[in-house]
């Protein structure tokens, strides 16, 4: 943005110099060169004047030599011609045939037509009446002078410009920078919110105004984010003390009137803790959904393979208990993935679990990957009863699927946890009957802060 500001400054300003320092140039230019022709042309006059006093009316050629004389020491060259040249400046320059050519057009009594010669300049003036004049005077002078004049001022016009430019150039970066600096502070500091930085507040003091207004609503609002997290928080953590605490107890109650009822009465208790295990089962699908929902996650760089091998292993004993084969599939690159630590292995625990519960005996669960362009590709297939269309629309909400056999919460945190590190889920039928689920997950880039590619502690899913 910096660039583009000043960048869009420096261009306007340049071509507001070119044009008013280039016509204004040019203008002083032809200034110049008719000064010095208007200059050239009196001179040539005065020593015309004289010269008709000696030819009209025969005077002596004393005032004529003088003047001569005085245009010699000015540098300049002059001849006076009648019917051939009569006298000249030592210098003979204003000899030749160009000067003959105008002689002979002032005699005939026609304007002459100085012409363009390198180095010097021509002019030519009767002697006496216009249109029958006693003679012509030739008057060459040196262009050195109008060219150095000329250069000055094509010199100081370029200094101008180019002081003007440099100023220019300076003023604009720091504008630039003034404009451009707290909005790059104030998107960092987004960045940091969305990353899970929850303290984190944009500099007011910086910047035009309205960039200070947009940083004290930002703050208000990253400050009003603070406290919403913080107290949903406080309640998830109120919440799973206040429900699992009874819930312990009253299983601990029904454990010790089990172990002294009869066997009516035990069958009954037995179902009403197969019931408050179900509720705690519940009670905790909540609270992973609600977890899941305020998750904030700072990206690192998470090796798929890893992850997938070390849920494979966890969760194999349960597979082979319940006659399911769970393999990973080898083949293909091993990517790299953006996303918080230990999302990943809760997303693969919540599939592995749904899909061991649905897969009968003698079936299969295959986790796969692949790296595309700009994401990697997971899939968890299984060859159980599959879902059904409308059930498939529905699955990533809370209790979407009314027929599950879970908690019906697994699908909706693995939708979160995938969303909320700027992936995607989607669900499709197994070729030859069954559900997969698949992945869309963003690449970790080339270069990243840290790395979180080793497995974590998680809960043992025997204990799920």
């Amino acid at each position: 943005m910096t660039r583009r500001i000043a960048w869009t400054l420096v261009v306007l300003t340049s071509v507001l110099l070119v044009l008013a320092v280039v016509p204004l140039a040019v203008s002083l230019t032809a200034r110049e060169r008719v000064a010095h022709r208007d200059s050239q042309r009196a001179a040539t006059r005065v020593i015309a004047a004289a010269a008709e006093e000696h030819l009209s009316d025969g005077r002596p050629a004393t005032s004529m030599r003088k003047e001569l004389d005085a245009a010699a020491r000015r540098g300049d060259c002059a001849a006076v011609y009648d019917s051939s040249r009569l006298a000249s400046t030592p210098c003979k320059a204003a000899q030749g045939e160009e000067s003959e050519e105008l002689v002979a057009d002032v005699l005939r009594g026609r304007e002459p037509e100085p012409p363009e010669s390198e180095g010097r300049l021509l002019a030519a003036e009767p002697a006496g009446d216009v249109r029958e004049p006693a003679g012509a005077v030739v008057l060459a002078r040196s262009s050195a002078p109008l060219d150095a004049r000329i250069a000055a001022i094509w010199g100081w016009s370029a200094v101008i410009g180019a002081a003007a430019l440099a100023a220019s150039v300076l003023l604009s970066v720091r504008l630039a920078r003034w404009v451009s600096r707290p909005l790059s502070t104030l998107d960092a500091s987004a960045r940091r919110l969305g990353e899970g930085v929850l303290d984190e507040r944009a500099d007011v003091g910086a910047g035009p105004p309205e960039v200070r207004r947009l940083a004290a609503t930002f703050n208000t609002m990253a400050a009003r984010t603070e406290a919403l997290v913080h107290g949903h928080r406080a309640v998830i953590a109120d919440v799973s003390h206040q429900l699992r605490t009874p819930l312990a107890a009253l299983r601990l109650r029904l454990d010790v009137l089990a172990a002294g009822a009869d066997t009516a009465t035990a069958v009954d208790l037995a179902a009403a803790q197969e019931e408050i295990s179900r509720l705690s089962r519940l009670v905790d699908g909540l609270l992973a959904v609600a977890r899941a929902e305020q998750a904030t996650p700072r990206p690192a760089a998470v090796r798929i393979d890893a992850v997938v091998a070390e849920r494979v292993t966890a969760w194999a004993p349960v597979a082979e208990e319940r006659g399911i084969r769970l393999v990973a599939d080898s083949g293909g690159a091993s990517p790299t993935v953006a996303m918080g630590a230990g999302h990943l292995e809760q997303i693969l625990d919540n599939l592995i679990a749904n899909a061991v519960d649905a897969v009968p005996s003698g079936g299969s669960i295959t986790i796969d990957r692949r790296a595309a362009e700009a994401t990697a590709r997971v899939r968890v297939r299984d060859d159980g009863p599959g879902m059904p269309g409308r059930a498939k629309t529905v699955a990533f909400r809370r209790f979407g699927n009314p027929e599950a056999g879970g908690t019906g919460l697994g699908l909706a945190i693995v939708h979160r946890l995938v969303t909320v590190n700027g992936g995607t889920a989607r669900l499709e039928d197994t070729a030859g009957g069954g559900l997969t689920v698949v992945l869309e997950l963003p690449l970790w880039p080339e270069r990243g802060p840290e790395r979180a590619d080793g497995p974590r502690s998680l809960p043992d899913p025997k204990k799920r």
